[in-house]
């Protein structure tokens, strides 16, 4: 008998068929008492939410010091902006979500077709479905997913690309290649804030260097009865180089946590993981979730830009010196994601497994956790 069928906890339900028939979440996705405070503190950003015009970033010096000046404050304060001057057209944002929706819109027999799940037994990341399970005692979030390869083409597995609604292949090239720019700009921004002009190109050369990977993830939250007992999506720092996010405008739900604040708030409304190493911790890779609602359902799409699977990851070396030593240890993307994924499932964060100590700073070596 497969593993799967023995274990039927790892495949779990479709949560948008869960929701519409069930008076309250079942006890595998209601979280743990004592977390629950912590979700029911959440407030409203005491400061507005940093806008970044990306037209001006490439402006002349004198121009463009502002803006660029708003882009490291709010990449060294909070680890993220709203991005504004961006170059895609409205119509194509709108375009996006309104093929997301629909696709989880559609029929459960339709998105099935493009499942998670290989022969009822074999999870895969890309296509629909829910996040690896890990554990029978794992809590699981309250959403629906479809995660898919968009870029390099020969990567990308077409067989699991909606064919509905017919738009959503055109749309989502047409997004992607939007989105590339955006990452193109925000990457060599960062480069010349860290590096200098004379080495604008380092992160943009990092993203062409090998195989590096867009990846697209379609978030679909369903209305919970009770939303005060569930996460639509546990916290976590993303393990991308950056992260563009495209949101619901209508319905509320992402929340975040700003970089170094040991009170632990949660703020309501992406710089990440990788960029939070390579700058050694000079921008933060912010905590973030999402929380479900009792009224609506609410989607999201999340681009995620990632290294070469064998690219070693590391501080750079110009930016490590005996006044802001070494504060990250080695890694590849490969085995960064795979932590990443691992430690999502359990709630824990894939930094602290590379992150170097003050003790380890004074003796000069790494611990097994480090």
């Amino acid at each position: 008998m497969a593993e799967n069928q023995a274990q039927p906890w790892k495949i779990p339900p479709i949560v948008q068929e869960l929701a519409a028939g069930v008076p309250e979440p079942p006890n595998r996705y209601v979280v743990r008492e004592q977390d629950r405070l912590a979700m029911a503190l959440a407030t409203a950003m005491p400061e507005p939410i940093p806008i970044v015009d990306l037209s001006r970033l490439s402006a002349a010096a004198d121009a463009g010091a502002d803006e660029v000046a708003k882009l490291r404050s709010a990449l060294q304060d909070w680890g993220f902006f709203l991005a504004v001057g961006h170059g895609i057209e409205q119509e194509t944002l709108t375009k996006m979500m309104q093929v997301t929706r629909g696709f989880f819109n559609l029929p459960l027999e339709e998105k099935q077709k493009y499942s998670n799940v290989v022969n009822g037994n074999e999870f895969r990341f890309e296509g629909y479905g829910n996040d690896m399970v890990v554990s029978e005692d794992q809590i699981m979030d309250w959403n629906d997913r479809l995660y898919l390869i968009v870029e390099p083409e020969p990567l990308v597995n077409h067989s699991l690309w909606p064919a509905r609604p017919p738009a959503f292949t055109g749309v989502l090239r047409e997004y992607t290649a939007g989105c590339r720019t955006i990452a193109g700009v925000v990457l060599a921004t960062l480069a010349r804030i860290l590096l200098g002009l004379h080495d604008e190109r380092r992160f943009v050369d990092m993203m062409n260097d090998g195989v590096a990977m867009t990846h697209a993830r379609f978030n679909y939250y369903p209305p919970c009865p009770m939303p005060e007992l569930v996460l639509g999506l546990k916290p976590h720092s993303d393990a991308s180089v950056i992260t563009v996010v495209l949101v619901d405008d209508v319905v509320s739900g992402l929340q975040v946590q700003k970089p170094n604040d040991a009170s632990g708030v949660w703020y309501d409304i992406m710089s990440n993981s990788l960029l939070q190493i390579m700058s050694n911790g000079f921008f933060k890779s912010p905590v973030h979730r999402a929380v479900a609602n009792a009224e609506s359902d609410r989607v999201s799409l999340v681009m995620f830009y990632t290294l070469d699977m064998e690219k070693e990851i590391e501080p750079l070396p110009e930016l490590v010196d005996e006044k802001r030593p070494r504060r990250y240890g080695k890694t590849t993307t490969k085995d960064y994601l795979a932590v990443m994924f691992d430690r999502f499932a359990t709630g824990a964060r894939a930094m602290d497994t590379v992150k170097i100590s003050t003790a380890e700073h004074n003796s000069g070596t790494m611990s097994e956790d480090g």
